[in-house]
């Protein structure tokens, strides 16, 4: 699942593909505001994305529909 965070004053989201599920996230990020911490969030191959919690904008989350990118395949003539 790809989960897109906005941050206050930024002009560009982050954009972060992970394996947990968004209660999971939304818990993280709750906990995070309560405990005045910085939220973080690991991606799938390791990495981990950093924010002041209390500049979260939003996390907007989208199913991962697999690659766009490619080329359709063409029935062949014979």
């Amino acid at each position: 699942m790809e989960v897109k965070i906005g941050v206050q004053n930024a002009a560009r989201e982050l954009s972060v593909e992970t394996d947990a599920e968004p209660d999971t996230v939304l818990e993280q990020l709750q906990q995070s505001i309560k405990d005045e911490v910085v939220f973080s969030l690991t991606d799938d191959k390791g990495r981990t994305v950093a924010v002041p919690a209390d500049k979260v904008a939003y996390l907007y989350f989208t199913a991962d529909a697999g690659r766009k990118v490619g080329f359709g395949l063409v029935p062949s003539k014979s």
